[in-house]
């Protein structure tokens, strides 16, 4: 389209639209535009014949795609993307085509045993899987595609999960060829993470040993239909199962076994850049043996990065878009030598952030630190109490106490949303030492320590140690992330000293909680002696130690796309007025006669949209002053809703004004700050303390901390010690006064509320009517929106009675309901319609209602005798006739009844 033939005004309002295009579609021009742009990605698919053993003649294949993209003969960095166990190269297909356009030549590999590939299933053995990736890096060397920092040597990063994230660490131990690695949810001592402190972990060694490429650690893309079972491995390592899992613990001949297969053989040597990425909700590889891969690989003098993510081998959010994103960034640094790539936090976190009210889904949010704090940094003494117990192994073994569950440990993400998870102790199983409730909230980063004596009637004493959260009533225990450490006490029949290290999580503990130290003698996840045994233990020391890391902060939640959105449309809506020459009417003067008056309406009138005559609010005109706690009455329709929205600054009247202390109130007026609002409930996150979600809505205002007045509205509004506690467990009525406590933040002069008793009980509607007039009381302004007219009735001391966007009556709650006008006609029989249409149209009645035992009618201008006479010619048989005084019929009798 030739664009030049346009007159200038026209160019404008082209420009104009085209920016308010952009701006309001810029994120799915975004979007789309790769789909076009991308460079195509090349692959090539090729299978690699390889010596079953170095020097033997018997030979594997393995089955390898080589992913680049844009010209070949361009040089850039190669990354090895390794699968997970059960999985095959196939699944990683969708990241390699992502480094792929991003410059890097990709090849991906299913390694020994797992899909087209043959051979033996080795665990990462030196001289099967390790020496199968070093001559995948000798393949790269010699490709056109691939950066070389010299012949031989490509320049080369590995990554991969679980089994593959074992094999990057182990890659960079063996070859010194590798420049970077991003290992994910992996191990680096298979040895300590299936055989822990000499305990047999038989349910997840059972799951790689008979299920083999079929396993659950991996895709699900894995052939449920693949041959399994134990013939898919080394013979060795064959024999190595059997016999431990027949004699239910572990050997040294099997640990050595293991743990030559493991990163910790070759930990000295990777001094290669390292990102850790390791999972929470993780039984199989927990956060220790991050822990223990971070500290070997930073004593070598390599940069470390650790990133604690949500999920892992037992379930959850396993975050592989973010990890996938940070992986690349982390290459864009130590291959392509890119120093502005953001390769993210020291150390960072993810947290559960609430729920998601439209789908239900768990919110995550970050947390980072300029460090890495390790599991014991900066404890927090906890005194637990607890006397000597003894507690017995069953015969057999069971039944055993549930905690790590391959596949369920999941559920221990939902603790911080006030969800129990799965866990089971057996009475007479275990023995208990508990905190008093904890004063402040804890939130425990890392391993909790404690030291325990142990004594046996068996030769050896083993047990499982776990820390609960403990809900205030008691009932309700949480067991963070389902964890659990077990412990082999060998020669414990005279008593052995035993400093114990609890699971490391994450996990915030509210006030008002307690912490629970438990040992049991039995867990399903673990082999446990099948003789019987009683053990008795002592705490020693009576305290748990409980790790905190205060420099690691959480990141904001996430905003949603409208409030970036709504800004970049109110950007182009302004260039648009201006365009047009439109200009904001200045706001009218402050009235300095009203500067002490909390407010005035007056000609109040607001239409319905696209309507020149049907009104929700119609010339509505009050006053309130201070002191007095004010009722907004109607039924539903009567504009109350319009009229506070128009109060607060959220539409705008057509016609009318308001005025508050004087001056006109507009959208983002200044003295607004001088109202506070509680209207349609008020948003908490569940697992902050309630003092903490008013420090987080008051930062949001920008305001000074000193001029929120927290503690004198926390006074108030009298939730006393559950500020310190978990939203999650506050009772309805707490979260109102919670909500009418952030309305209070600031002391505004002018309060106001709607329904603030909604859904709350009798005491809990008692505690809220003594706040609204502790707070009056002060020489403050509330107005409150009520359907409770009893309660009105004794927390008001005016009323604003509306009907269909009218006023139809305002003054002292004791002049509506007490004057004379009102009088309650009792009957000896049933007064039907016809009667009571007779009697509303009579010469000086208002209105005229049933109510209970009779009629409600409200004079204008008659007297009671002369009412009395038409009663009685009207043949309505009249028993009593006397004023009114409640406000519920007082209330009826103004608006004209039912409707």
């Amino acid at each position: 389209m030739d664009l030049r033939g346009l007159r200038p005004r026209g160019r404008r309002r082209y420009a104009a639209a085209a920016a308010l295009a952009v701006l309001m579609g810029g994120g799915t021009w975004a979007a789309a535009a790769p789909s076009d742009a991308a460079p195509a990605v090349h692959r090539a698919d090729r299978v690699m014949t390889m010596p079953d053993r170095p020097g033997s003649k018997k030979e594997v294949r393995i089955d390898t795609s080589f992913f680049t993209a844009g010209s070949a003969a361009r040089r850039r960095p190669a990354v090895l993307l390794a699968h997970g166990f059960g999985a095959t190269k196939d699944t990683l297909r969708p990241q390699a085509e992502k480094l792929a356009r991003d410059g890097y030549a990709v090849l991906t590999w299913s390694a020994r045993g797992f899909g087209r590939s043959t051979g033996k299933i080795g665990l990462n053995d030196p001289h099967g899987e390790v020496a199968d990736v070093r001559r995948l890096i000798d393949w790269l060397a010699e490709r056109p595609e691939v950066r070389l920092d010299k012949a031989g040597d490509p320049r080369v990063g590995v990554a991969g999960g679980s089994y593959g994230g074992a094999i990057s660490l182990l890659a960079a131990g063996y070859d010194r060829r590798v420049d970077a690695i991003a290992p994910q949810i992996t191990y680096w001592n298979l040895a300590d993470a299936l055989f822990p402190h000499g305990v047999f972990k038989k349910l997840w060694a059972g799951i790689f040993f008979t299920t083999g490429p079929a396993g659950t650690t991996g895709s699900p893309t894995a052939s449920p239909s693949a041959p399994g079972g134990c013939v898919r491995f080394e013979p060795e390592l064959c024999r190595t199962y059997e016999r431990v899992a027949e004699k239910g613990r572990p050997d040294e001949a099997a640990r050595r076994l293991l743990e030559s297969r493991s990163p910790v053989a070759v930990g000295d040597r990777i001094k290669v850049p390292t990102l850790i990425m390791q999972g929470q909700t993780d039984s199989l590889f927990p956060l220790g043996q991050a822990d223990a891969m971070q500290r070997a690989i930073r004593k070598n003098g390599a940069p470390v990065d650790v990133d604690w993510i949500a999920g892992g081998h037992d379930g959850g959010d396993r975050e592989l878009g973010r990890l996938e994103a940070r992986t690349k960034d982390w290459f864009d640094r130590y291959l392509k030598g890119d120093r502005h790539a953001a390769t993210g936090p020291a150390f960072r976190i993810s947290r559960t952030g609430g729920v998601d009210s439209t789908d239900g889904a768990v919110r995550l949010r970050g947390a980072s630190g300029g460090s890495y704090p390790g599991l014991e940094n900066d404890p927090r003494r906890v005194r637990l109490a607890g006397r000597p117990q003894a507690f017995s192994n069953p015969a057999g073994a069971g039944p055993p106490a549930i905690s790590a569950v391959p596949g369920v440990g999941a559920l221990g993400n939902l603790s911080s949303l006030g969800a129990g998870g799965l866990s089971v102790d057996f009475p007479g199983q275990y023995a208990a030492f508990a905190s008093a409730p904890l004063r402040t909230p804890l939130h425990l980063t890392g391993s909790p320590t404690a030291t325990v004596h142990v004594r046996s009637s068996s030769r050896d004493a083993v047990f499982f140690a776990k820390v609960y959260d403990v809900a205030p009533d008691g009932r309700r225990q949480v067991l963070p992330s389902q964890l659990v450490t077990p412990y082999r006490v060998k020669d414990a029949r005279d008593g052995r000293t035993v400093h114990l290290h609890l699971p490391a999580v994450d996990h915030e503990l509210a006030a008002g909680h307690r912490l629970r130290l438990v040992l049991s003698a039995t867990d399903l996840g673990y082999a446990s002696p099948a003789e019987p045994a009683t053990y008795h233990v002592s705490l020693q020391g009576g305290a748990l130690n409980v790790p905190t890391a205060p420099r690691v902060r959480s990141a904001a939640a996430p905003l949603p796309a409208w409030t970036w959105q709504l800004p970049a449309a109110a950007a182009v809506v302004a260039a648009l007025l201006l365009l047009t020459a439109r200009r904001k009417a200045a706001a009218p003067a402050p009235d300095p006669a009203l500067a002490d008056v909390p407010l005035q309406i007056s000609g109040l009138s607001k239409r319905y949209a696209k309507s020149a005559d049907r009104y929700a609010v119609q010339d509505l005109a009050f006053r309130v002053e201070k002191g007095q706690v004010l009722g907004l009455l109607g039924p539903n329709g009567a504009g109350k809703t319009t009229t506070l929205r128009m109060l607060m600054g959220l539409i705008r009247p057509d016609e009318g004004e308001i005025r508050v202390f004087g001056q006109a109130v507009r959208p983002g007026a200044g003295v607004l700050s001088r109202v506070g609002a509680f209207v349609e409930g008020a948003g908490f996150l569940p697992h902050l303390s309630g003092r903490a979600n008013l420090e987080l809505y008051w930062q949001a205002t920008g305001r000074p901390a000193a001029d929120a007045h927290l503690d004198e509205a926390l006074e108030i509004a009298g939730l006393g010690d559950a500020l310190q506690r978990a939203v999650r467990t506050y009772s309805q009525g707490m979260r109102q006064r919670l909500a009418i406590a952030q309305a209070m933040l600031g002391l505004p002069d002018l309060l106001i509320l709607d329904e603030p008793t909604n859904g709350l009980d009798p005491p809990q509607i008692r505690a809220m009517r003594e706040v609204l007039i502790r707070y009056a009381a002060a020489g403050r302004t509330v107005i409150v929106s009520s359907h409770l007219l009893s309660e009105v009735e004794q927390s008001c001391t005016h009323l604003v009675v509306m009907d269909r966007g009218r006023l139809v009556r305002s003054g002292p709650v004791a002049e509506i309901t007490g004057s004379g006008d009102t009088v309650l006609v009792g009957v000896a029989e049933a007064v039907g319609d016809a009667v009571v249409e007779k009697v509303a149209a009579l010469p000086g009645v208002a209105s005229a209602v049933r109510a209970e035992g009779g009629l409600l009618v409200r004079l204008d201008g008659v007297t009671t005798t002369h009412l009395l006479a038409e009663l009685l010619r009207l043949e309505v048989a009249v028993d009593r006739i006397g004023p009114h005084r409640r406000l519920e019929d007082a209330f009826l009798t103004l608006i004209g009844g039912d409707r």
